[in-house]
Order: C-alpha cells, then sequence, then structure tokens
C-alpha cells in the first residue's frame, strides 16, 4: 500500500474568528459625559450677571420715578400753580381805509390793543418768552397785521399791561370782503379777535421751569361793545409747543 502524503495544518491567524462559532457579546462600556469648552461656563456666568444689574438698575429708575412723582406732588400741593388770565383790556382802529381800484381792492389799516396779563399766584412767578401778536377782523379773518412783544418776568400777584400795535398797507382783498369790512368799521358792528402765542413758564426761588407753549386766543366781539368798555376773557390752549419766529 502505498504511503499517502500528509498535507500540512495551515496555522490560523491570530485574531482569528471561526464564523461558525458564535461569541458572547462583552460588556458595553458606561457613556462618557461630554466635556464642555471653558468658554460656555464662563458665557453662562456672564448672562446671569448681565441679567442681574438689569434687574438692579430697573429697581433704581423705578424707585427715581417714584420719588419724583412724590416731590411733584407736595411741591403741586404747597404752590398750587395756576396759568395767567389774559384779558383784552382795550382796542382801538386808528385808521381803516378800503379802496376799490381797478386792479382789486385794497384795505390799509392800523390797530391798537392792550392785553392785561395776571398772574394769580401767590407763590409762583411767571417769565414769558418772546410773544407774537396777530389781529384779525371781520366774518373771513382778515388779517390785520402781527408784532412781536419782548420776553419778560411777571412777580406774584401782578398784573402786566402789554401794547400791540400792528397794521397793514395795501393789502388785497375780495370785493365782497371788502365791503363787508367797510360795513362793519362805520357800523362798529365789525368783530375783531386778538392771537397771543407765546411760552410761559414758572419761577420758584429763582429756578425757572419751563417754558411751556400757549396759544391765547381773545376778541370775538363788536368793535362797538369794546369801545363801552366791555374787557373779553381770554381762553388759553396750552399743552402744546409752539414755534415763534
Amino acid at each position: 500500500m502505498a504511503q499517502q502524503l500528509q498535507k500540512p495544518v495551515l496555522q490560523k491567524p491570530p485574531g482569528y474568528r471561526d464564523p461558525t462559532v458564535r461569541t458572547q457579546p462583552g460588556p458595553t462600556p458606561p457613556p462618557r459625559k461630554p466635556v464642555l469648552p471653558p468658554s460656555f461656563h464662563s458665557t453662562k456666568r456672564r448672562k446671569s450677571c448681565f441679567r442681574g444689574c438689569c434687574c438692579c438698575l430697573c429697581v433704581v429708575v423705578l424707585m427715581l420715578i417714584i420719588v419724583a412723582a412724590v416731590a411733584l406732588g407736595l411741591l403741586y400741593l404747597w404752590f398750587v400753580p395756576r396759568l395767567p388770565v389774559f384779558h383784552l383790556q382795550s382796542f382801538r382802529i386808528p385808521q381803516f381805509k378800503v379802496s376799490a381800484k381797478a386792479d382789486g381792492t385794497y384795505l390799509d389799516a392800523r390797530t391798537v390793543a392792550r392785553v392785561e396779563v395776571k398772574n394769580p399766584n401767590g407763590k409762583l412767578s411767571f417769565f414769558y418768552k418772546k410773544s407774537r401778536v396777530a389781529v384779525t377782523a371781520g366774518e373771513e379773518d382778515t388779517e390785520l397785521g402781527s408784532a412781536d412783544v419782548g420776553g419778560f418776568t411777571q412777580e406774584k400777584k401782578n398784573t402786566t399791561s402789554l401794547k400791540v400795535e400792528t397794521g397793514v398797507r395795501n393789502q388785497l382783498v375780495t370785493d365782497g370782503e371788502g365791503s363787508r369790512l367797510k360795513a362793519g368799521f362805520l357800523s362798529k358792528d365789525l368783530v375783531v379777535n386778538v392771537e397771543v402765542r407765546t411760552g410761559v413758564g414758572f419761577v420758584v426761588n429763582g429756578v425757572r421751569l419751563g417754558p411751556l407753549g400757549v396759544k391765547v386766543l381773545c376778541g370775538g366781539v363788536s368793535f362797538n361793545r369794546l369801545e363801552s368798555g366791555v374787557m373779553p376773557k381770554c381762553t388759553i390752549n396750552t399743552l402744546k409747543w409752539i414755534n415763534i419766529h
């Protein structure tokens, strides 16, 4: 019997696993906690400090507002501030001429008005900025000129009379307006109006507060009633800032 040659047995490489042999899975390692960058912690701390500062600032501002409101309330109760009182003391028209020409109707007029200003406060003084005084007449509120009055200071319980002179020259008006103005002037039924725009402020122990823009409307009565001594009280529109040029 012939001798059979035996094949050499192959050596398995290191780490070789027989696919036919089932192996048990090893233990699963615990999950690693993610490592946060150092900048994340510092940003969080900065946000916390910023919120704390904002809260403190809001509390301080709120306290200041409350203190200011209480102080203003006490000042109001102590001084009881009142706005000035205006009256149209007198009104004259030394010149009034309506001329009908070939190219239109023209008006020449000159007025002299006195506006009385009273300070009813016993503990406060007033200061007035430059005032603009405008005069109108008739149903169409025809302009009879305007003038400026310089600023001044008014002491407590004081009455001041302001003299204002206005005028127009060769002012073009419609034919119908000119006729009505002329008839109203001759009959003394012409209705006149005086408007004062100024700024008024308070003076407290030498300290000025304001000014506050006011518009004063005087008149609305006939020239005949003004000549008889009627002193109509003027109305005041305030809480509006008015530009005076």
